[in-house]
This record gives structure tokens, C-alpha cells and sequence, in this order.
């Protein structure tokens, strides 16, 4: 296992170079997104629309962060942790072909995730839960939002961020899943601890 610090926009190879149980850092600008965002961009690449944000070689993050307008009437960040990512399964190979070179969440995600990382060259990494306000203070800037409608969790926010982690990798793209290993073994447990 290995610790890298890595910039955005982030290289293929560089994530190719990851496997799972390695920790990334972020510098850069990370995008958040959830059910909503992820239904509103399917629509809009459908229609043939330009999406809001160029999302090549940068990360979408599962997380719905608190906001507080400012003096300036900007916002300020006040808390952001990561939300269950498994609801956003069904978007797994739109992830990969808008150029998503990482996913963060909590909880994993599936094999259509596990086979879009392989084949689009982006990883899943695991945000820690409960540290919502650490991660807050990674966040340097609130660039912009979009989709404000939407309500505050579901909106897309751009956030500049340095050394925004530890993350840690949950899914690689070589076919390897922390999920998928820990409910094998737990089963495996199982059958041999309580046969039948």
C-alpha cells in the first residue's frame, strides 16, 4: 500500500497506478453530485447538452455539503462528509465516459461500478464517515454551485480543495473491491463457523 498526492486534473494512469488500500489526497477541484445531479446529467448528455462542469480527469464526490452564504454573497463551506454512493450504481458507465477519473463515497458500490473502473480508468475511493467537519477544513474555496433548485445536497458545488483526504482506494481498475472481499470472507465465515 502507498500514499500518493495527486493534482487536478488527474492522469488515467496515475489512477491505474492505484490499487485497493492505497491512500490519495486531492489538490484541486472536486465535484459533488448525487441521485439528482447524476438523473439531471444523463437527461442533459441524452439531449445532446453541454454539462455545467468539464469533468475529464477531475472527481465526482457523493456528498451533500452545508453551506452558509457570505458577506460577499459567496458561501462559505461549513461541513461536507460522503453519502451512501450504491443509489448512483445505475450511472456507473456515464461516470466513466464523461471522463470521471474518481468517485468518493462511503459504502462502495457494485460491479457495474467495479467493471466501469476497469474499462473507463477511474477508482472508487472511500471518504472516512463521521468527519465531516475535518473534511470541511481541506476545502480552501467554494468556486460555484449549480442546481441550487434542487436543494442544497443535491446541487452541484465545485470546490477547490488542497490535500483533500485521506481517501482511501475501495475500488481499483484492475478488478479488485475492499466490498467485494470483506462480504466474501464474511460469508465464508459464516459457512464455516454455522454450517447448515
Amino acid at each position: 500500500m502507498k500514499t500518493v498526492k495527486l493534482n487536478t486534473p488527474i492522469k488515467e494512469s496515475d489512477v491505474r497506478d492505484l490499487h485497493v488500500g492505497d491512500v490519495v489526497y486531492i489538490t484541486g477541484h472536486i465535484y459533488t453530485s448525487r441521485d439528482m445531479a447524476h438523473k439531471k446529467y444523463k437527461e442533459m448528455l441524452e439531449r445532446g447538452e453541454a454539462l455545467p462542469k468539464d469533468f475529464n480527469g477531475y472527481t465526482v464526490y457523493h456528498a451533500g455539503p452545508v453551506c452558509l452564504k457570505n458577506a460577499e454573497g459567496g458561501w462559505d463551506l461549513q461541513l461536507i462528509g460522503p453519502t451512501t454512493s450504491i443509489r448512483m450504481e445505475p450511472y456507473a458507465d456515464m461516470v466513466g465516459e464523461m471522463g470521471v477519473k474518481f468517485v468518493i463515497g462511503k459504502g462502495g458500490m457494485d460491479k457495474g461500478t467495479l467493471d466501469a473502473c476497469a474499462k473507463y480508468g477511474y477508482a472508487y475511493l472511500q471518504a472516512a464517515p463521521g468527519c465531516a467537519a475535518k473534511g470541511a477544513e481541506c476545502v480552501k474555496k467554494v468556486v460555484d454551485v449549480h442546481y441550487l433548485e434542487m436543494g442544497m445536497p443535491e446541487a452541484l458545488w465545485d470546490l477547490e480543495v488542497v490535500e483533500f483526504g485521506p481517501l482511501v482506494v475501495g475500488m481499483d481498475t484492475h478488478g479488485e473491491s475492499v466490498y467485494a472481499n470483506l462480504k466474501k470472507a464474511a460469508f465464508e465465515k459464516l459457512d464455516r463457523d454455522y454450517p447448515l
